[in-house]
């Protein structure tokens, strides 16, 4: 796979590894990609900041606000760090109206695109993979508990 992807490609792949996240049961990889790949593009000055916007779903019921980063033709949302509070414009909230270009990657072809940019590799489950295969462990019965007898008998 070439090394040399245009910009338009790497958004295609960070968008649709994003997409592919928000649904991922084991997501923490996916979106490890997507923020690697979007500072390396902000690095490179391929990607660029356009401000803050406050987000969608705040955690814990406060007001939160994130990046939004124009790469491509595709926008997203990352954490903001604290230089971009005042290095960046308030964009207040977000357009709902917006929606960025359909895409149609693989999720395959866009981890790889997105590994192949970054370096990132996944991390190895070898111990989800023990538990899962171990063997089938019976319910532990209580020793007080004896279902021949009743309370009333």
């Amino acid at each position: 796979m070439s090394s040399t992807k245009s910009d338009s490609d790497i958004a295609q792949a960070i968008f649709t590894v994003n997409r592919h996240a928000k649904t991922a049961p084991d997501n923490q990889y996916l979106y490890a990609l997507k923020k690697e790949a979007l500072n390396l593009m902000i690095e490179t000055q391929r990607a660029h900041k356009i401000g803050l916007h406050f987000s969608k779903n705040p955690q814990k019921s406060q007001q939160q606000s994130s990046v939004l980063v124009k790469c491509g033709n595709y926008y997203f949302h990352t954490l903001p760090k604290k230089e971009d509070f005042s290095s960046l414009e308030h964009l207040g909230h977000l357009d709902d109206t917006y929606r960025n270009p359909p895409s149609r990657m693989n999720l395959k072809v866009a981890k790889e695109i997105l590994r192949t940019l970054t370096g990132l590799e996944p991390q190895k489950k070898e111990a989800a993979v023990s538990n899962s295969t171990k063997s089938y462990q019976p319910r532990q019965i209580d020793r007080f508990y004896s279902p021949k007898k009743s309370y009333f008998d």
